[in-house]
């Protein structure tokens, strides 16, 4: 009778061990693939915060040191749970070296995966990129409550009330004559940024008197050689020189056309008074870009335009 059910029991002792390291062995792949999926996650978060940028690096570190110690401690909770559930005859067998093996390794550091160069370089790539956004969104923000911001209101309040509207010029140099050709289009005239610049230049040499004495050498202050403004005079003609007042006025003889140019907290500035033609209007902005002086054009104010239609 002994015999026999010593013969029924140790079927059922069998599964009971099967069915033990089955679930060791779910556990250890559950714990392992968490703390791959966590190192993952780590090297994510490493990758998207800049190298130098101290500050985030600092709180980064933090995080992945909360994050690590969170898992590893869940890891600990289960494996405590794990044991109080064993038969008693069990606690000195293989499960118990089995969880030793797991418990072994939940203290040992994990080491993250092998990155490749090429992927090094993408997420450099990234990061710089990143960065760049962030710089980007910080000037946005800064702006909203930054001089240009407070200009552009300014500006587009005083010229609502003549229904007009600031029309967006490019800014690469040609800005000036960019407005004064955009101006002239609308009076079905074909003048083109060279043309108004060669003619520019063109009108100031043959009427040197009345513009070498507005212009000075910056570094020593003396009026301008005949050299020095030949070479203006040149640059005018030639390249992206910015263009200015003196310019302005030249413009206005040329097209023999009034120009009003409009600027914040200040009356409208008109060049060319004496001649009776509509005038071209420029918007003079101070703090429109990071180099500071920009000229845009004006267009009907959008919408008027549409009410009357």
């Amino acid at each position: 009778m002994d015999r026999l059910g010593e013969e029924e029991e140790e079927p059922v002792v069998a599964a009971a061990k099967e069915a033990e390291n089955d679930g060791l062995d779910l556990l250890a792949r559950r714990q392992r693939k968490e703390k791959r999926e966590l190192q993952a996650k780590i090297q994510g978060m490493k990758n998207a915060v800049p190298k130098n940028d101290k500050k985030k690096r600092k709180q980064l570190s933090e995080d992945v040191a909360k994050l690590e110690a969170e898992l590893e401690q869940k890891h600990k909770e289960e494996l405590k749970k794990l044991k109080e559930t064993l038969p008693e005859q069990n606690k000195e067998g293989s499960a118990v070296r089995s969880i030793a093996r797991l418990e072994l390794e939940g203290t040992e550091q994990s080491q993250p995966p092998r990155i490749s160069k090429a992927q090094k370089r993408r997420d450099k790539k990234a990061a710089i990129e990143k960065e760049r956004e962030e710089r980007i969104a910080e000037a946005e923000i800064e702006n909203l409550t930054g001089a240009r911001h407070l200009e552009s209101q300014k500006l587009a309040q005083s010229l609502a009330t003549r229904q007009l509207e600031i029309k967006q010029i490019p800014s690469d140099g040609h800005c000036m004559y960019r407005a004064i050709e955009d101006q002239l289009k609308e009076q079905q005239n074909s003048w083109t940024v060279a043309t108004l610049r060669s003619q520019t230049a063109e009108y100031m040499k043959s009427h040197i008197d009345d513009f070498l004495p507005f212009l000075t050498n910056t570094n020593t202050g003396d009026l301008y050689s005949q050299e020095e403004f030949e070479k203006y005079c040149h640059d005018i003609a030639n390249t992206a020189a910015w263009g200015g007042q003196l310019e302005l006025r030249a413009l206005s003889h040329i097209l023999q056309t009034p120009i009003e140019v409009v600027q914040m907290d200040s009356p409208p500035i008109i060049v060319g008074e004496e001649y009776s033609r509509k005038p071209l209007i420029l918007v003079y902005m101070r703090h429109a870009y990071g180099l500071g002086e920009h000229y845009n054009s004006v267009k009907p104010l959008m919408d008027t335009t549409e009410n009357e239609s």
